[in-house]
């Protein structure tokens, strides 16, 4: 009997294997260093929270490779997943249904697989922003590759790495609410496995294809 039959014996299914919880943690905790550092690059109101990385030279050397360190590892993660983010018909549907999503009405919905619609676009979303940070990102790199681009390349490219990294850190808290939101979310990313009746509720589609049933 498989890791994943047992789960299902014992009245859980395995959401996430180990490896995979412990790329997702050093995605976020990357991820919030990353934030807090780079807000005290972006306006020198907010200078003061340069103190997670050691002060402003620190700031300015540790967090690029730190942004690289995240990128690799969100695209192990990207690479593990995309198949089950891609885009199908119930998606459309389930989006639709917005209003029964916020309103917990889940029965009025279509059937979910792995992730639902809203997950899939934040997926693809967080992509989109991981390339244009890491693109961006090389061309302000300064000391390193910035003296390569001429001067309204690296404005746009600053520019093009604000939005981009506000898009991402709009989206990873909608991403932490929602997971607060759904009781049972959480335990998926540090126990790895959640309840027979949780996956059954919120993602039945999926719930079907692990049982079975």
């Amino acid at each position: 009997m498989n890791h994943s039959e047992q789960d299902v014996k014992n009245d859980t299914i395995e959401r996430y294997n180990a490896k995979e919880r412990i790329n997702h943690w050093i995605v976020a905790i990357t991820f919030v260093l990353l934030a807090l550092s780079g807000l005290a690059l972006f306006h020198p109101s907010m200078f003061w929270l340069s103190f997670v990385l050691g002060g402003g030279p620190w700031t300015r050397i540790l967090h690029p490779f730190i942004g690289l360190v995240m990128f690799i590892c969100f695209a192990v993660l990207a690479i593990g997943f995309w198949r089950h983010n891609l885009i199908e018909k119930n998606d459309v549907e389930w989006l639709k249904g917005i209003r029964d999503v916020v309103n917990n009405r889940e029965e009025n919905l279509p059937p979910v697989g792995r992730y639902n619609g809203g997950q899939k676009l934040l997926f693809w979303m967080m992509i989109g922003c991981m390339i244009g940070l890491l693109l961006s990102g090389v061309v302000i790199w300064r000391a390193w590759f910035s003296w390569m681009f001429p001067i309204f390349v690296i404005r746009a490219a600053a520019v093009l790495h604000a939005v981009c990294a506000f898009l991402l850190i709009a989206g990873i808290v909608v991403h932490i609410y929602a997971a607060i939101w759904i009781k049972g979310t959480v335990r998926a990313m540090t126990r790895g496995t959640v309840p027979r009746a949780w996956a059954r509720k919120h993602h039945p589609a999926w719930y079907r294809k692990m049982t079975g049933e």
